[in-house]
C-alpha cells in the first residue's frame, strides 16, 4: 500500500482495515476496494481528507 498523500510506504497497521503513514502523520482505512484518509485531531477525533484525492488514486492495488 502507499500513501495518497506523500507516496510513502513507510505504513503501519493499526487495526483491522486500519492503517497510519509514518511519513505524513495521517491515519487510512480501507473498505470496497478504497483507501480513505483521514486527519487525527488533538482531540482524537478523525477529519475526513477523501476530498482532497481524486478517486483513482485512492484505488488499492
Amino acid at each position: 500500500m502507499t500513501c495518497p498523500n506523500c507516496r510513502s510506504k513507510d505504513i503501519g497497521k493499526i487495526g483491522v482495515n486500519q492503517y497510519y503513514c509514518w511519513s505524513c502523520f495521517i491515519e487510512l482505512s480501507t473498505s470496497n476496494g478504497l483507501i480513505h484518509t483521514h486527519q487525527v485531531e488533538e482531540d482524537g477525533t478523525l477529519s475526513s481528507l477523501d476530498d482532497l484525492f481524486d478517486e483513482q488514486d485512492r484505488r488499492l492495488g
